[in-house]
């Protein structure tokens, strides 16, 4: 995300008082919050409200120096605000007020680009070390699909995301179906393949794991697991750039319940970005109505068949 609109409050405070307005700027965005800002212009991290006890997703950083000004965001939400003190009176002071944004942003570039390496050193660590995922394992038995290349650490499968080429992080599914990335790593634009990508055979790409499998292994597709809807357009266009000539389906959810239906429109929005067809689950007659991905469909034939 960009850094986004400039926060200023009602009345210029004085520098003494700049920290508190700072984290009123704060506070208006993420709600109470116990502590007050360090204003020394290094990027300090801090737990929003809503998210996990123990995580630190919110970042600020905070200049007292000329204007007092500063920016904040959270690694989570992405995108960022500015706040400033006051208007800048003079060119002088606007300019200065722009470079320190761009300061900030190059922290937080940076700042992301520490951790999502440190996830990847992990993620390469871990899928190093871990044996082969059991074809018992509870997961697989629910959604009824083979572990394929899928590997296991304790209780949890680990499923590989790659950009370009090289493994960057690693989701984890426990036994209950509960699903974590590594911390701090990269999401945006990865993906996990299932089968080889030949020239000219079609590449479908789909919301989640389970899916990916169901396609794969019903309908013998290569498939890439771009792990959410709001990663189907980042996957599709990496995945584009990779494979310029290749015919590319996106294989979407049917989010039927839910307002707005995010799985039908996040696929007919990548299919359209990548120039690609799209593809949705025919429900039969009968099928219930809280039936939304290619995997649900799979599994609800089986049970009807074998009824």
């Amino acid at each position: 995300g960009e850094l986004g609109q400039a926060v200023y409050p009602a009345e210029g405070g004085r520098v003494t008082d700049a920290t508190i307005l700072f984290r009123d700027a704060l506070q208006a965005v993420y709600g109470p919050l116990d502590w007050l800002p360090e204003p020394d212009g290094a990027i300090h991290r801090f737990r929003v409200p809503e998210d996990k006890p123990g995580s630190l997703n919110g970042w600020y950083v905070l200049y007292l120096d000329g204007i007092a000004s500063g920016a904040f965001g959270s690694w989570k939400a992405g995108g960022a605000s500015t706040w400033c003190s006051r208007e800048p009176v003079d060119a002088r002071e606007a300019a200065q007020i722009r470079e320190r944004v761009d300061q900030a942003r190059r922290q937080r570039e940076a700042e992301q680009h520490r951790r999502q390496q440190q996830a990847a050193e992990k993620a390469n660590r871990w899928w190093r070390n871990a044996r082969r995922a059991s074809p018992d394992h509870p997961y697989l038995v629910a959604k009824a699909v083979r572990s394929y290349g899928l590997r296991q650490r304790g209780t949890d499968l680990l499923i590989p995301l790659y950009l370009d080429g090289r493994l960057v992080n690693l989701q984890r599914i426990g036994p209950d179906g509960d699903k974590h990335f590594l911390f701090g790593g990269r999401i945006k634009g990865t993906y996990s393949p299932l089968g080889i990508i030949e020239p000219g055979s079609v590449l479908c790409i789909c919301e989640g794991w389970a899916t990916a499998a169901s396609l794969h292994q019903h309908g013998g597709y290569v498939v890439a697991d771009a792990m959410n809807a709001g990663n189907l357009i980042p996957a599709a266009m990496a995945l584009r750039a990779r494979y310029p000539g290749q015919p590319i389906v996106i294989a979407g959810d049917d989010d039927r319940l839910t307002d707005g239906n995010p799985g039908r429109a996040a696929a007919n929005a990548a299919a359209a970005a990548v120039g690609g067809q799209v593809a949705f689950p025919e429900w039969p007659e009968g099928a219930p109505e809280d039936l939304t991905d290619f995997n649900d469909l799979a599994n609800w034939k089986l049970a009807h068949v074998q009824a």
